[in-house]
């Protein structure tokens, strides 16, 4: 059983780590949203349909992406740079993700290293037994 609270946890000191941050989602291996969302205040760019196809796309591409550990080594996370925002995805264990967005003028290089510190613990230990 997914200890919710505990992600949800995770979740809010993800979005405080820079006043940018706009969400910080745990998507489980099937695309479905675990816990976590938009920081409050902030309105979703997308509406929740768009949001369950991305969720789908991206646990897809998290599996794929394992075709090449072999050669390219292990996936700590992927940025997207997109025009309206970016987007971070940092996969965990049973093919679980982090997915987490922010303001395009955030110094993404040094939050990136600073949200997979935070869920390393995460890393080593299935979503579902956390």
């Amino acid at each position: 059983m997914v200890d919710v609270e505990k992600l949800e946890k995770i979740c809010q000191k993800i979005i405080k780590l820079d006043p940018k941050m706009r969400s910080a989602r745990f998507i489980n291996s099937r695309g479905h949203q675990v816990s976590g969302g938009m920081k409050k205040g902030l309105l979703s760019l997308e509406a929740q349909k768009q949001d369950e196809m991305m969720f789908m796309e991206l646990a897809l591409r998290v599996r794929m992406r394992h075709e090449f550990d072999n050669e390219f080594g292990e996936v700590h996370f992927s940025l997207s740079y997109r025009d309206k925002v970016i987007v971070m995805s940092f996969p965990l264990t049973n093919d679980d993700v982090l997915l987490v967005s922010c303001e395009k003028e955030t110094d993404f290089d040094k939050l990136a290293f600073k949200v997979l510190k935070i869920i390393e613990p995460l890393k080593k230990t299935p979503m579902k037994t956390f």
